[in-house]
């Protein structure tokens, strides 16, 4: 790929796989820039991140807010166990949240549009994902059509972790030269915490997305990936 001379629009949350993407799209792309969203999260830990990742990396960034607008889910409403079975549909995790990321590309797609950008980044990944359907390619594939349509245009929507491991995607944090970055900086865990400092980085192991992010360093790792 050799866009340059473009623009591209990353859909940025400061968790690790948007950070991945946003340094990702830095090496792809002339310019970036990353819009995040508020939309009722059990925290604000993650945007807050965002925004000092964003700072450190030259990147315009924007947050919207869809308060209000989103429902059902365990990371929306607090009192519910995030490492739980969605309530609606137990092949689910109780973190699902329903719609989100078709309203998030929809508003990111609008975004660019008036923005004159046609190239748009997200962290989405299907390979060590936590069942989320609108996570797959599948998906993005069918609303970057459906985008293109309504707006009479050519978007692409790049998921450059769709078919990574989470370890992978750590070995790609390193060859991009951001390992550090990443492991400081991003924030996962679901429960907001940052009291508790590992060779992951900040979170602790009770809740889906630290496992996650803590087993996929492990392996990277044990591999040899991270130096």
């Amino acid at each position: 790929m050799d866009n340059t001379a473009g623009t591209a629009l990353v859909l940025f949350s400061g968790g690790q796989d948007s950070t991945t993407c946003l340094y990702w799209a830095k090496r792809q792309f002339g310019r970036v820039e990353a819009l995040g969203f508020r939309y009722g999260q059990k925290h604000a830990v993650e945007l807050r991140q965002a925004a000092l990742i964003a700072e450190g990396a030259g990147v315009p960034f924007r947050v919207m807010d869809l308060s209000g607008l989103l429902h059902g889910s365990a990371l929306l409403e607090h009192d519910k166990d995030v490492s739980a079975q969605h309530e609606l549909n137990e092949e689910l995790p109780a973190s699902f949240v329903p719609g989100r990321n078709a309203v998030f590309l929809t508003v990111a797609c609008s975004y660019a549009y008036g923005r004159n950008i046609s190239d748009l980044v997200g962290g989405m990944c299907q390979t060590d994902y936590s069942g989320y359907p609108d996570c797959r390619r599948v998906f993005v594939d069918s609303l970057q059509t459906t985008m293109s349509l309504a707006l009479a245009t050519d978007l692409r929507i790049h998921t450059p972790l769709m078919y990574l491991t989470k370890a992978q995607t750590w070995k790609l944090a390193h060859d991009l030269g951001v390992l550090d970055v990443v492991r400081d900086l991003s924030h996962t865990d679901y429960n907001g915490d940052r009291t508790t400092y590992n060779e992951w980085g900040y979170g602790k192991l009770d809740n889906p997305a630290s496992v996650l992010r803590a087993k996929g360093y492990q392996e990277a790792r044990e591999k040899g990936w991270l130096g």
